[in-house]
């Protein structure tokens, strides 16, 4: 948090780089994909990021040179400090003053200045080389190992339609009217406090309905445990449903049975089990990580005894953008909690939805190595949101088409660190940045273009994906790479698109067309010029 010593002098710079930019809050914004008010916020003082990164942007969207930089970083480091930090250093310079590029500042942050320095003179030598697939120059610094190639290259194998899951937010039973490969239940009529209202009295009136909806279109269903009911913990804490409460049951003789009663019903019908909606959040669960690893064993074995052909997944795993989320999930993971599922459910999602949809990224390494602390590699569906995702601001239709085909493409380059499906959040729902079909409406261009994917993909094999420089790339451009077989023949097929602008690309070795979404065709020949811009596109070539 900022500690108001310095963050005016840091708003005073940026406000003063943005004004020798000539550039608006808005076209700031719009290159640092952040928000105008956002923007404003900082270049104020009113407002202090936690990342540096985030005015590093900033700045360079300015056209800032290193000192200005340098000197950012500098008040940033004021900014953020506490106040007994800043005292200690305005003691230190009355002692012993110094030159300000010589400023005194402890050692690792002297070290950490140094290597943004470095950073950011890397990242603008990225991008003058453009799609060369050098490593940059060297610049006199030490600098990361230079690795070529693609993010992964994996032997093929195929694109199920699972990967497209979508969660229902309707107890209707209406399904969506476009091409998707599995269904998740939540915020439909089927949380435990709405289906045992009273203790061993059930309604199974909504879920009846969206197990047969599902069934009509051959969907594999994911139910979600959630929300128990305030008679089994009439001491619980108010939660996001009046009905129940995020705390545990007090006896979990209760939680056995309501597990039973509902896996007995629907054996057979329903696919998987997500056993707590969010486990390491505390809107929806208010108990310890122990406790949750115990509601888990114990569901696991009643799943297994009653359906042993049910997947289940362990309790959905939100917040790993902030510190508290990651510790419950690592301690979850430390306490054998994986051990009792078949996979591990994860919520992938940016900051916010405004951030291009590659940042989820970012969590699936975060995921990857808390997983690989403990020994253990999952399976991984990602199975959710972030709880504010209602609160923000909706997307134009061209972003919200591009993003949502994009969410997905992220989990296909994700499949290195064992990502398989990616449900969206939400189908029916009109609530929330990127609407795919209101309940009663038609599809909108969003899912029809999540269709036009899927059709791309329906007999494709994946092989490889990367991005940048290492994969030959020009630093925004992200691709992932397919073997199609249908009917009549075989083809190779490259999935590009950048993460925001645009770029020119060079069209592959037997380059015949290039597929968009709206579904047309573009001939291209190998060697043409192709501009990719956050509109993926398909680039299909002969075999050789």
């Amino acid at each position: 948090m900022p500690n108001g010593l310095g963050s005016r002098d840091l708003g005073d710079l940026l406000e003063r780089l943005k004004a020798d930019s000539g550039r608006s809050y808005e076209s700031i914004g719009r290159k640092t994909n952040l928000s105008k008010s956002t923007v404003h916020r900082y270049c104020t003082g009113a407002a202090v990021p936690r990342e540096f990164g985030v005015l590093e942007r900033i700045a360079l969207a300015c056209g800032a040179g290193r000192d200005d930089v340098v000197r950012l970083h500098r008040l940033w480091l004021r900014a953020t400090a506490s106040p007994q930090e800043v005292a200690d250093q305005d003691a230190q310079h009355v002692a012993r003053p110094e030159p300000i590029v010589a400023e005194h500042v402890p050692v690792w942050r002297a070290r950490r200045t140094r290597a943004l320095i470095a950073g950011v003179l890397a990242l603008c030598l990225v991008l003058v080389s453009g799609s060369s697939g050098q490593p940059p120059a060297d610049s006199g610094h030490a600098a990361p190992q230079w690795v070529s190639g693609p993010a992964w290259m994996l032997p093929a194998a195929a694109v199920p339609s699972t990967l497209f899951g979508v969660t229902i937010n309707s107890s209707t039973g209406a399904m969506p009217a476009f091409r998707v490969g599995a269904v998740r239940f939540w915020d439909g009529g089927t949380r435990w406090s709405e289906l045992e209202r009273q203790r061993g009295e059930f309604d199974w009136t909504a879920l009846d309905r969206l197990v047969s909806g599902a069934e009509g279109q051959g969907l594999p269903p994911l139910f979600v445990f959630g929300s128990t009911p305030k008679w089994a913990s009439p001491g619980g804490p108010a939660g996001p449903y009046p009905d129940g409460t995020p705390a545990p049951p007090d006896d979990l003789a209760n939680w056995d049975a309501f597990v039973r009663a509902l896996v007995q019903r629907y054996r057979g019908r329903i696919e998987s089990y997500e056993l707590w909606v969010l486990g390491n959040d505390r809107r929806f669960y208010a108990g310890s990580v122990e406790k949750l690893v115990e509601m888990t064993r114990r569901a696991s074995g009643v799943i297994r005894s009653v359906d042993p052909k049910a997947t289940v997944v362990c309790p959905g795993m939100g917040q790993l953008w902030n510190h508290d989320g990651i510790a419950f999930f690592q301690r979850f993971a430390e306490l054998g909690g994986y051990n009792y599922c078949d996979v591990a459910g994860v919520k992938l999602f940016q900051k916010s939805a405004a951030d291009p949809p590659e940042t989820m990224l970012e969590l699936t390494t975060t995921i990857d190595k808390a997983l690989h602390r403990e020994g253990i590699q999952p399976r991984v569906w990602s199975t959710g949101t972030t709880y504010t995702i209602s609160l923000q601001a909706p997307l134009d239709d061209t972003r919200a088409r591009n993003y949502a085909v994009r969410y997905y493409l992220v989990g296909l380059y994700a499949r290195k660190v064992n990502v398989e499906r990616m449900y969206f959040y939400n189908w029916g729902g009109t609530k929330i940045p990127i609407v795919l079909q209101a309940v009663g409406g038609a599809p909108t261009n969003a899912a029809l273009a999540v269709e036009q994917l899927e059709r791309w993909l329906n007999h494709a094999q994946i092989r490889s994906c990367g991005h940048s420089t290492p994969a030959n790339l020009p630093a925004n451009v992200w691709e992932c790479q397919f073997t199609v077989t249908e009917s009549t023949r075989t083809y190779d097929a490259t999935i590009r698109w950048t993460d925001t602008g645009a770029a020119t690309t060079t069209a592959p070795p037997r380059t015949q067309a290039i597929r968009h979404l709206d579904g047309t065709t573009t001939s291209t020949q190998p060697g043409d010029p192709i501009t990719i811009t956050e509109e993926p596109v398909l680039i299909e070539s002969g075999r050789p």
